[in-house]
This record gives structure tokens, C-alpha cells and sequence, in this order.
């Protein structure tokens, strides 16, 4: 169920089930007519920033109209959207697209979300809010979890209900009891707990102008939707949404017209994630053809069978020959060859007629294909033979490329080469990276304690000139760099040092 698709919101919403999804929380760019909107900088965002732009505020709402028009068709019954805004278009979006498309009955909250920093304003109040419009999908009971996001009184509260416990001077404290008082309060729709920017901790920001906090979206997420829920965002930015989303075991879509945002949302979740994590997908443009020619076989033949469509096996041994099957029935099976040959037809003609003998004759009778092998490439002799079998016997056995169901390329080639710098004076010798590919690259990351066999986790999510400074004490160090090119593939490259009087490479992969 997670997933990280690059695409335009709208085209990959438009392929999804109607009432599926829980909770929906969306940031979209805003209407601010500032350049720094556009902050990744690749393709998908600059072509993104220009569609919303072109007509003014009128287009702008048209453009975000359109996608929330097909979030209201996702959501459940019992769903909850809450829409992240500023002052620029705030008015506009509650009534020209919420209140419309939602209804006014459904709206909820008008969340205000306070924040500090510094302004240059002098003429006026400096502007440090940001609207957070909350609506359901309908009048029903939705989730609303108060106990989970609980905040303390105030000291002043407590004093107060402290003395009314004494009944000093004849008073009578009416009201909970103390201990209840002690559990806390739901927080009111102004939120001013919960910093922004540079007040975050620096562990937890990764450069992005825009990047929302990961408390608010712990409070967001922990008070609308429950474990095991669905959880989209369609504008995933820094992936925030789903990293809180996947640590509060919520299951969650996020979606980005951004290879960069799609790329550090992925090593941000592959830096908190574990043995007992839940394993996601990733949908690009174009897949690595290395990657998935040499993957887990099971989890190729699942991973493909659901591009295609289809509804996967998901069990290993006992299948009967099929991997997989279509929503109808029709068998499919998967071959990670780039060669396959004549007696894998023949095999999977049999499997089809003992195993599916009505279905067979079905699809026979209305020259539909009785069943599917995909593979990524097929032998002259397979080839003839399904052509064989279709002319002598009436059955279509359809051989599917993966390049039919995916496209393809081959991943950029990526070196390092460094610079020694010398050691400064706490004895930590500083050395110079310089990394750089074969293709256009988008981000570079770095992992300064790679370890091999171990998932890449980056201490550097966002390097977009290959070029880092980094010091370390004597002794053995292997540092892994992460280069994504501008179609979301990536190369790895692992350098392993030795530093004593001097740096030695001791090899590299």
C-alpha cells in the first residue's frame, strides 16, 4: 500500500479507487507570486509552477479546483481533508473550492498555525500565520482522537484548580477533577506550540525553504486518522507527511511532480526505517534495468504483476505455474529472463488448460488471451511458438516486455575523487569530495558511516554540486555518495578510506 509516485497529482489520483483514502493533508504551493516557490528546481516543479501561474489568481484556483475535485472523490465517508494555505489565497480557496466542492455543512476547523522568525517588514504587522482549513467528506461521525493530542494546562490552570482543591476561603472549585486536569487539554484551533524554519531541530531540517515540521503533522495525523489507515498527500514536498505517517504505523500515498522531492522523501523514510518497518514502492517515469533484473524474484514478480494491473500470487511454491491473475482471472506469469524459450510457453499452455479449463475455453471462445507471461525479453523460438499456438489451436498467449509495462534506462555511472586537506587542530583531518556522473544530476547525498550490506542513510539529503567537506578521526571510514538523475534513477558509489599520517583509498564498488 505505500507508495511514492512522481507525477502529477491529478493524472495519478484519476487511477485511483473512489472513497479509499482516510485522511488527506495537502500543502499545496502556494499562491504568492514569489520565485521562491519553485525550490527543487527540476522539470516536473518548474512545469508545475508555470500550469499554476499562467493566469493569476482566477488559474490558480482553476489549477487547485481541479485536483481537490478528485481528493473530495477518494476520501471515505468518515474522511477528513485539511488543506495547508496562506494569506494570499486562503479566502479564495475556502470559497471558491472547499466550500463548493465539500460543502459549508462540512466544514470543521479553521486552524491557525502561529509561528516566530525574523521580518523586515516595517509598515505593518509582519505575517506569521499559516491557515489550516479542516472539512469532512460528509455529516457522518469522523475520527477525531482528542486523547492523542492532549497538551498541558497551563500553570496558571493548575494553580487555580490547586486551590479550588483546598477550598481555601470557603471556595468550592467546580469542575473536573484535579487528575483530569492533569491529563491535559485539546489544543485550541490556534496553534502556537509548534516552531518553523530555523526553530526546528537542525537533525530534522534538510534544507527545503518550505518544510513543515514534523510535530504538526504528528498532531495533524494522530487526531484524524487511526493504525493501518491511509493517509495521502498529493503535494509530498520533503516527504514529511510520510515519514510521520509511516512512524505512526499509518499506511500512506505520497505523490510529487519533483524527482527531488520523491528522492529525499525516500532517503528521509530509509533514515528512520527498521527490520520491522513496512516495506513501500517507488513510481518513477523510467526504472533501472539492473535494479530490476536482478531484484528478489518474489519481489519482482508482485512488484510487476501490480504495474501491469493485475492481482499478484503473493505466496512463494503451490501457485500452479501463475504468479498472478488479471481482476477476471486470467492467469499471468512472470520470468525475470531476457531469453526465454519454447518450453516456457508450452509449460505455461498446460498449466492454463488443466488448471483454468473453463476459463481457457472462455477466453478461447472470445479470442481474448487465456493468459499472460511477462518477461524481459523472449527467444525467436517462444515468439513462434505463441504464434504457432494461436494459429493451430485458437489460444492468444500474450508475451509482455517489461519495457511494455514500465520504461527503462540505465542507471548514470558515478565517481569520487577527493582531496586531502590536512588536519586541523583537534587531530581530524579534513577531506575534500568531489563526485561526479556521466548524465545530469539532480541531488547528490551523503552517508559518512556507510555500512556495507546495510540500507544508504544520508547525512547529507540535498548536495546539488557533488562537492562536500567532510572531517574525520584516524581509522577506517566507508562513505557511500547517492547521485539521482533527473528521470529519479541513481547510482551508489562506496569509497572506503584509511586515515593515519596520511588518506589512502583502500578500494572502491
Amino acid at each position: 500500500m505505500n507508495k511514492l509516485i512522481l507525477g502529477d497529482c491529478l493524472e495519478v489520483m484519476r487511477q485511483m479507487e473512489s472513497e479509499s483514502i482516510d485522511l488527506i493533508y495537502l500543502d499545496p504551493p502556494f499562491f504568492s507570486n514569489r520565485n521562491y516557490e519553485v525550490i527543487w528546481g527540476d522539470k516536473g516543479e518548474v512545469r508545475s509552477f508555470e500550469d499554476r501561474w499562467a493566469g493569476g489568481i482566477d488559474h490558480y484556483i482553476a489549477w487547485l479546483k481541479e485536483r481537490v475535485m478528485e481528493m473530495h472523490r477518494l476520501l471515505k465517508p468518515t474522511g477528513n481533508i485539511l488543506l495547508h494555505c496562506d494569506y494570499h489565497s486562503n479566502a479564495y480557496i475556502k470559497v471558491y473550492i472547499l466550500d463548493k466542492i465539500f460543502g459549508r455543512n462540512n466544514f470543521r476547523n479553521e486552524i491557525i498555525w502561529c509561528y516566530n522568525g525574523p521580518s523586515n517588514l516595517h509598515t505593518s504587522f509582519p505575517n506569521k500565520h499559516d491557515t489550516i482549513y479542516r472539512y469532512s467528506k460528509s455529516e457522518q461521525a469522523t475520527i477525531f482522537n482528542k486523547n492523542d493530542i492532549l497538551i498541558p494546562y497551563s500553570e496558571e490552570t493548575l494553580k487555580r484548580r490547586t486551590y479550588g482543591e483546598t477550598k481555601k476561603r470557603g471556595i468550592k472549585f467546580k469542575g473536573k477533577d484535579y487528575d483530569e486536569y492533569l491529563k491535559g487539554m485539546v489544543p485550541f484551533d490556534w496553534w502556537n506550540d509548534i516552531p518553523a524554519g530555523g526553530q526546528m531541530s537542525i537533525k530534522e531540517r534538510i534544507g527545503y525553504p518550505t518544510q513543515k515540521p514534523e510535530k504538526l503533522l504528528e498532531r495533524i495525523i494522530l487526531a484524524f486518522s487511526n493504525k493501518g489507515d491511509i493517509v495521502l498527500d498529493p503535494f509530498v514536498g520533503g516527504g514529511t507527511t510520510i515519514v510521520v505517517a509511516d512512524r505512526l504505523k499509518r499506511n500512506w500515498i505520497g505523490i510529487d511532480e519533483s524527482v527531488q522531492a520523491i528522492k529525499v522523501s525516500e532517503m528521509r523514510l530509509n533514515n528512520q526505517q527498521d527490520l520491522y518497518a513496512e516495506p513501500y514502492t517507488i513510481q518513477l517515469h523510467k526504472y533501472d534495468y539492473d535494479t530490476l533484473r536482478y531484484k528478489d524474484a518474489f519481489e519482482f514478480e508482485s512488484w510487476i504483476i501490480t504495474q501491469f494491473g493485475g492481482l499478484p500470487q503473493n505466496k512463494k511454491g503451490g501457485d500452479r505455474g501463475f504468479d498472478g491473475k488479471m481482476r477476471d482471472g486470467t492467469p499471468i506469469q512472470v520470468k525475470r529472463s531476457d531469453n526465454i524459450g519454447v518450453n516456457v510457453i508450452k509449460n505455461f499452455l498446460s498449466s492454463c488448460q488443466i488448471n483454468e479449463p473453463k476459463l481457457y475455453e472462455k477466453k478461447k471462445s472470445t479470442g481474448e488471451p487465456i493468459g499472460y507471461i511477462i518477461a524481459f525479453g523472449f527467444s525467436r523460438g517462444a515468439i513462434n511458438e505463441a504464434a504457432k499456438i494461436k494459429n493451430d489451436m485458437g489460444a492468444i498467449i500474450e508475451l509482455v516486455p517489461v519495457d511494455k509495462i514500465v520504461a527503462i534506462a540505465k542507471k548514470p555511472k558515478l565517481s569520487v575523487r577527493f582531496n586531502d586537506n590536512g588536519v586541523d587542530g583537534k587531530g581530524l583531518r579534513e577531506i575534500e569530495f568531489f563526485a561526479s556522473a556521466d548524465t545530469e544530476i539532480e541531488i547528490f547525498a551523503w552517508d559518512w558511516d556507510y555500512e556495507e550490506g546495510k540500507p544508504f542513510k544520508a547525512e547529507v539529503l540535498i548536495d546539488k554540486t557533488g562537492h562536500q567537506i567532510h572531517k574525520f578521526a584516524p581509522g577506517q571510514h566507508t562513505i557511500a555518495v547517492k547521485a539521482v538523475d533527473n528521470e529519479g534513477l541513481e547510482a551508489v558509489e562506496v569509497v572506503r578510506l584509511k586515515v593515519n599520517g596520511k588518506v589512502e583509498i583502500e578500494d572502491g564498488e
